[in-house]
């Protein structure tokens, strides 16, 4: 592929990563992916960017065994706590869709994939989580 890479979400940072990063609200703490304008947990309304940690655990998880084409099932989606604090779901890579497979408070790391070309070339980078 030619063309630099583009990361999917806007909270994807690829240079120097990757990485993940939340938007945290000044008055609080609490920790949003993307944009904000008011903070759920407080109301307040002044956010600054907070880098998130790489690894964490699996909270939860589900074996997804029906999508649109062209995404291939089954697949594994789960909650992952951040190392740190921050919260996010991502899809499980690297386990077999099978429950006796996948364990809760696995250690998990973040890990990218290319999820597409663009029209310019560039190759458009996603992000999952695989066990440590």
């Amino acid at each position: 592929m030619t063309g630099p890479a583009v990361p999917v979400v806007d909270y994807l940072v690829l240079e120097g990563g990757p990485y993940l990063v939340a938007q945290e609200c000044t008055t609080c703490g609490a920790l949003f992916l993307d944009r904000r304008s008011g903070c759920a947990r407080c109301s307040g309304i002044e956010f600054r960017s907070r880098r998130l940690r790489e690894t964490g655990r699996l909270r939860t998880f589900t074996v997804v065994h029906r999508a649109p084409p062209p995404v291939e099932t089954p697949f594994v989606v789960g909650v992952i706590d951040l190392d740190g604090g921050g919260t996010v779901k991502a899809n499980i890579a690297g386990v077999r869709p099978d429950p006796e497979d996948v364990k809760p408070d696995t250690a998990v790391r973040l890990t990218t994939f290319v999820a597409g070309t663009a029209p310019s070339g560039a190759a458009i980078v996603s992000f999952a989580f695989e066990p440590v």
